[in-house]
């Protein structure tokens, strides 16, 4: 072990110092350890100017008691071993020791304890701590390593509140002091940092500088896999960590593959606009997916040229098969896979000898059903020629700007401009019949599986540049490389709207999609961070991904804050302002004038400030003149309409009063998010689907579903600096 006493060096002398935290590293792996002690974590923090309370090494009562009385009572003894993690269990501390009597006493006790917890135990001492004053909010630093993101930063309350509220924030590592800060200010809990019940606010900036170096310290030594400082003791002039544990991890890391940006621009548009496409284990028979394929392309009207590939036939689908794509004379840019999985290995060999870009593997029976080897056979082949595979365990994908459809579903032609992407066939086949009934239209639909190579930060580069996509909406059971998806999300979020659904967010769902596509699901709290850090906005569910694909790549984005609820209904009103504040959304506190000027429109039982309740007996033009209003009003910046089914206003006529009063502002250049709730009979559902052909995003018999289609609007809009202040 390496001791505080024989490196010689104090804390402000070891801040930033590398050279320490190498050697004692280099210790503990020597030693055959991963867990540092306590002097040994201490030197660590001392070197990146982590503030940790005086203390010493005892190894001896009276030792116990000299240090002790050196540094002021009272302190805190702890048993130090690298044997014994957890030290309280094991009876291993004893707080509030007053005199150098109570001192020897508890050396002799704590070491006692340790033995009977843990006879062959290898103690080093006993370490004496200064105890810190009382009064001090208990936060909690620390720093974890993640499948999918490595290195991330977590920040919440500390002592037992940690493991009773489980309020805890996670972002990548490193960050910097405005990130820290935003992280403290992000916990549930935070009023409490501020001071409750006439207690003084906490110095959020100490805590934010420990974050930081925290951070730094992960950043420059990988090894360290897990660092806890709980609790911090955080007052209104600092913060101080009362207890460090770090643990390393000393085992050499596989690098990810990570091609450069322009690489998977040039790949992806090979493969997006083939010129060429070839269909390996093209059939003639009906109900063989060769077959399926074949007749996507040929019926989706895909213009260029198709490339059958059999060993036996002459034609495919009356086009010229060829027994190998080697024996094509021209070029190919991508080729679909439509043969068992056994046979995709040869298959690959010869595609990369072709020199095609990319492929896209439909067959089954990889890591999926338990077959990781082959899988990674498949990739290795592929690596070798620089073949992007999409795949495997997929239906495939379409991109409507072409008219290609390279899948074994059903051929789709419904053309937009949102590009979706699902981990699942099931989810892939909801995607096109929601797409088709709703006629949404998609500029792509890409099914991923077991995404052995391209994932979803390869398809963000590509739909980040392409024209065609306004909007991208993603399932995924989890991210392959969930820091190489979040430093991509962050970018292409500030242009485009990125929509996730992430599967797996509980127990039961983490182990089905484990089953299912042999994903490892991370923890829930840790994507949920992470994404809403990079500017992602999270569906709640597929028909929640879909909504907000449909929706949120119609609505105009806000210029802020101001929302105003204009309704026919008081019931409704009250539903639509309890979906505002679940999400999000600022209901805009009534100004005096407006409030008369709404007044001079509505019934003397109805009632102006907002919700602006006009009730449900009133004539269209009422409804014209409060939303004619509402719009033309610079301090409204979103709009919210409840509608209520009444024969003084029918469903139809109520749309075409509404699409009449939105198009005369748009034509002055006023162009606010409008969503609308309708509630009546089957009629609301025609007027719906009239209203959203005219940019108002309208559904039937629900409050809910239009507040979240635009409180995704506005997320989307924060992260991306459309909305200040």
């Amino acid at each position: 072990m390496v001791t505080q006493a024989a490196l010689k060096i104090s804390p402000r002398e070891a801040a930033a110092d590398q050279a320490t935290v190498r050697k004692v590293l280099d210790g503990v792996k020597a030693d055959g350890r991963t867990s540092l002690t306590a002097p040994e974590a201490k030197l660590v923090c001392d070197a990146y100017d982590i503030p940790l309370p005086k203390e010493g090494l005892a190894k001896s009562a009276d030792e116990a008691a000299r240090l002790a009385g050196g540094m002021g009572y009272p302190v805190v003894m702890k048993i130090v071993s690298a044997d014994i993690l957890h030290k309280t269990d094991a009876g291993g501390v004893i707080v509030g020791v007053k005199s150098d009597d109570e001192a020897r006493r508890a050396h002799d006790t704590i070491l006692a304890n340790a033995r009977k917890y843990k006879a062959d135990a290898k103690i080093e001492g006993i370490q004496v701590q200064q105890m810190l004053p009382t009064g001090a909010t208990e936060t909690l630093i620390g720093a974890i390593t993640d499948p999918s993101f490595g290195k991330l930063v977590a920040f919440g309350l500390g002592g037992v509140l940690v493991e009773v509220l489980k309020d805890l924030t996670f972002r990548l590592a490193p960050v910097n002091e405005a990130q820290a800060l935003d992280m403290i200010g992000s916990i549930k809990a935070k009023e409490m940092l501020d001071g409750v019940r006439g207690g003084e606010a906490v110095d959020r900036g100490a805590l934010a500088s420990i974050l930081v170096q925290v951070s730094a310290l992960l950043d420059d030594f990988p090894e360290i896999e897990e660092l806890d400082l709980n609790p911090v003791f955080a007052t209104k002039s600092g913060a101080t960590a009362v207890d460090a544990r770090i643990v390393c991890n000393f085992e050499a890391r596989k690098e990810r593959f990570r091609p450069d940006q322009d690489e998977i621009v040039r790949a992806m548009n090979r493969i997006f606009h083939p010129k060429a496409v070839a269909v390996i284990g093209a059939s003639n028979e009906a109900g063989k997916i060769g077959n399926s394929v074949m007749k996507n392309l040929i019926n989706g009207g895909y213009k260029g040229t198709i490339v059958p590939v059999h060993p036996k036939a002459d034609t495919i689908e009356g086009i010229k098969a060829y027994k190998s794509i080697l024996d094509y004379p021209g070029e190919v840019d991508v080729a679909v896979f439509a043969v068992p999985a056994k046979l995709c290995n040869g298959a690959m060999d010869e595609v990369g000898r072709k020199g095609v870009p990319g492929t896209v593997m439909i067959p089954s029976g990889f890591a999926e059903s338990g077959e990781p080897e082959l899988q990674e056979e498949l990739l290795a082949t592929a690596r070798k020629y620089n073949v992007r595979i999409m795949g495997p365990n997929i239906y495939g994908f379409y991109y409507t700007p072409e008219n290609l459809c390279a899948t074994f579903c059903t051929a789709f032609d419904v053309k937009g401009k949102a590009a979706l992407s699902s981990q699942s066939g099931g989810v892939g086949m909801s995607i096109i019949g929601f797409a088709r009934s709703t006629k949404m239209g998609v500029s792509s639909i890409v099914g991923l599986g077991n995404k052995s190579d391209l994932d979803e930060d390869d398809l963000l580069t590509f739909f980040e540049q392409d024209p065609n996509t306004s909007v991208i909406a993603m399932h995924c059971e989890d991210l392959k490389d969930g820091r190489a998806f979040s430093e991509v999300a962050e970018r292409v979020s500030k242009k485009k709207p990125v929509i996730v659904l992430k599967a797996g967010r509980t127990a039961y769902g983490a182990k089905a999609a484990a089953s299912h596509t042999g994903a490892l699901a991370g923890n829930d709290k840790i994507y949920d961070d992470i994404l809403k850090a990079s500017g992602v906005i999270r569906a709640p569910s597929l028909r929640g991904m879909l909504e907000y694909a449909r929706g949120v790549q119609v609505l105009p984005a806000p210029k802020g804050e101001n929302v105003l609820i204009i309704t026919g209904a008081g019931g409704s009103g009250v539903l639509l302002s309890d979906a505002c504040f679940d999400n999000g959304l600022t209901l805009m506190k009534m100004p005096d004038d407006l409030d008369a000027a709404f007044r001079k429109f509505i019934p003397p039982f109805g009632a102006a400030g907002n919700p602006v309740d006009i009730t449900g007996g009133e004539p269209p033009l009422t409804y014209q003149n409060t939303v004619r209003l509402g719009l033309n009003d610079e301090r409204i910046h979103a709009l919210i309409l409840g509608y209520w089914h009444t024969i003084v206003t029918p469903p139809l006529v109520f749309a075409d009063k509404m699409i009449e009063v939105v198009t005369e502002a748009r034509a002055k250049g006023i162009d606010k998010p409008i969503v609308a709730s309708l509630v009546g009979d089957v009629e609301v559902e025609k007027a719906c689907e009239k209203l959203y052909d005219h940019g108002i995003v309208a559904y039937p018999y629900t409050t809910e579903t239009p507040v979240e289609v635009l409180g995704a609007k506005y997320k989307w809009a924060r992260a991306a600096g459309l909305i200040k202040g």
